[in-house]
């Protein structure tokens, strides 16, 4: 399987939308307990940003899923820092893809000049921290019950890679 990124662009969003929204629906690996709209998708996904990368993963020639950088805090001082995200479309799970995607930021992050890069995580998202440990991250924070999904109180997790 040939995996390929291209950095996303306006029209991409319908198509981020759908993958964020199952998430959304079907999993604690995000907060957001209702569908999104594009525009509060725009809100912390950024295109053509000097510093903070998103793009589109393929698998062959079919969307697998998407990635993106944002500062950790919209402080000047934090500018070295970047959060990192990935969703990946639920079929294309344990195939390879998240390390290889992992590592296209982590190549990009190096090339923008960032330092530091941060996974936080849900702490019952155990596919995402093996993820993250794999790729030579390090559990740094614990944040306990501070999230409530479907029911259940969740804790978060920061995971830290210093470049």
């Amino acid at each position: 399987m040939k995996i390929t990124f291209r950095e996303l662009q306006q029209e991409d969003f319908p198509e981020i939308k759908k993958i964020y929204d199952w998430y959304i629906a079907h999993s604690t690996a995000t907060f957001h307990t209702e569908p999104v709209t594009i525009t509060e998708l725009k809100e912390f996904i950024y295109t053509g940003h000097p510093l903070y990368i998103a793009a589109l993963i393929y698998a062959d020639d079919e969307i697998a899923g998407y990635l993106y950088m944002t500062p950790y805090k919209k402080r000047q001082a934090y500018n070295r820092t970047a959060e990192v995200t990935l969703y990946l479309k639920p079929e294309m799970s344990g195939k390879g893809i998240g390390r290889k995607a992992m590592n296209y930021l982590e190549e990009r992050a190096v090339v923008n000049g960032l330092k530091n890069l941060l996974g936080i995580i849900t702490g019952d998202n155990t596919a995402s921290i093996s993820l993250f440990e794999k790729c030579g991250y390090t559990r740094c924070a614990c944040f306990k019950n501070v999230g409530e999904k479907f029911g259940k109180i969740l804790d978060v997790v920061a995971y830290q890679k210093e470049l």
